[in-house]
């Protein structure tokens, strides 16, 4: 019994590095810009999206070789390979080397997430894995949201210590993983499709990228448009061959899964408003109110907390009664939290009366369908796919968050004064809960303690192929 708590202490300790550092940069750019002098900050701004970029295009293929060469060698593999790339990025001497080091970084991170669910679930009984994944769900979301708040923190050293943190805590878990995981592999089947996985990634690699830079490029510039051009076509490209390839990236009849497939859109509408969520939390502080770094990231932390106190508890509810109802009033009760931001939010600081409430209610939401969403998700697939299904789900995840991004920054672009823009994006943020509260009610009624006859029919779809 203590082996699987130690599996999932391991794993999780891997799953906040990589999540954390998708967030935690943002915060350094001041600091950045003034160690390289004169750095532009479209120069800068490929620090955080080249991590995004690469992260997202890596999370599909990174899952499916993790299935097939071993998960805890893919998951020690990566581990290692983020804690050499946080050491060269701490060590950066230019803009363009930091950034090569954020692309070495994200490679690691995207080896690590797939893996790390695929590690968990097979050594819970299915009674516990709801638990298990409502902790999986805790970690990841909660390392996203206090990116900020511990961001500052380490700021009051140097910026180079946001990295420099990743190098003993990469290394110490990826000696104890060597020593406590076993190794989960599925059987061989012939060679994988090497060609499939290079035209997913370098799909979802244009999509991210042209998400990404869409608002600073214009979306109506030949730029943005041959990024999307080009994820359809590789995407296209992609999907045609994974029809006929005997060991694809992802078997299509994964994606005829129901509650596999609705819980990933859900997934991808519910993360780009938490994406502007995050954002329009920190300029909201930072530019409206004037808070200064530190105090924004703790005024923040709030509800990383609630959402981790929600998640667990959540994630063991779902076990019982079905993920849907819990995803749905998660979804609302997200929703809700803006609504009250829109109503109660002025030029004029009132972090007590309006922003933390909303901060409150909306962490209490996040929690609720962080600690279900995943295995709403996962529930339907068999344990031989675990690492390739959680790679779709933050395959979605992530390019959600890079959407709310981005639209959030078009917005606020398009706006008379940054307050105005931040309603707006309020209001993505609200109807994204709605949403995905709405798309939650098409997931199947399905329990996590009962994955056999769920995974039946997947497994006998797969077989032909």
């Amino acid at each position: 019994m203590a082996h699987r708590w130690k599996v999932l202490l391991i794993v999780s300790v891997g799953l906040f590095m990589s999540s954390l550092d998708l967030f935690i940069v943002n915060i350094a750019f001041p600091d950045l810009a003034k160690d390289f002098d004169g750095a532009s900050l479209s120069s800068l701004s490929w620090v955080l999206n080249a991590y995004a970029i690469v992260f997202a295009a890596l999370l599909v293929p990174a899952g499916r070789i993790a299935d097939r060469v071993g998960r805890k060698r893919v998951f020690v593999t990566g581990l290692l390979v983020f804690a050499a790339a946080s050491a060269l990025c701490a060590a950066a001497p230019t803009v363009p080397f930091l950034v090569a080091a954020r692309v070495l970084q994200a490679a690691g991170g995207a080896m690590m997430i797939p893996a790390t669910l695929g590690l968990i679930l097979p050594v819970f009984p299915p009674e516990q894995r709801a638990l298990a994944i409502g902790i999986w769900s805790a970690v990841g979301g909660v390392a996203a949201a206090l990116g900020p708040p511990i961001g500052g923190l380490v700021l009051e050293l140097s910026w180079h210590w946001i990295f420099l943190v990743n190098v003993p805590i990469g290394l110490i878990t990826a000696l104890l993983a060597i020593r406590v995981l076993d190794e989960v592999r599925e059987p061989e089947d012939g060679r994988p499709d090497l060609l499939g996985a290079v035209e997913l990634a370098l799909g979802i690699g244009a999509l991210t990228l042209g998400i990404v830079k869409g608002s600073e490029w214009g979306w109506g510039d030949a730029r943005t448009l041959a990024s999307f051009v080009g994820a359809v076509l590789l995407v296209a490209a992609f999907l045609r061959r994974s029809a006929r390839h005997h060991s694809p990236v992802i078997e299509l009849p994964l994606l005829r899964v129901r509650s596999f497939a609705v819980a990933n859109l859900a997934a991808l509408v519910f993360f780009a408003g938490f994406g502007s969520m995050l954002l329009g939390g920190v300029l909201l502080l930072s530019e409206v109110w004037g808070y200064s770094a530190l105090t924004a990231g703790f005024a923040l932390a709030p509800g990383p907390l609630m959402a981790a106190s929600f998640a667990i508890p959540s994630g063991r509810l779902g076990g019982r009664i079905g993920q849907r109802p819990i995803i749905v009033a998660g979804g609302l009760l997200f929703a809700a939290s803006f609504a009250w931001l829109l109503l109660t939010v002025t030029p004029d600081s009132a972090y007590l009366t309006s922003y933390l409430p909303g901060n409150l209610i909306g962490g209490a939401g996040v929690g609720m369908v962080l600690g279900t969403l995943p295995a709403a998700a996962t529930a339907s697939l068999p344990p031989s796919r675990f690492a390739t299904g959680t790679a779709v789900f933050s395959m979605a995840r992530q390019l959600g968050v890079a959407i709310g991004v981005a639209v959030l920054v078009a917005l606020i672009d398009g706006s008379s004064n940054l307050l105005s823009g931040l309603e707006r994006g309020w209001w993505l943020s609200l109807g994204a809960g709605v949403a995905a509260a709405a798309l939650a009610v098409a997931i199947a009624p399905l329990r996590s303690r009962a994955p056999k006859p769920i995974a039946a029919p997947v497994e006998a779809a797969i077989e032909p192929l």
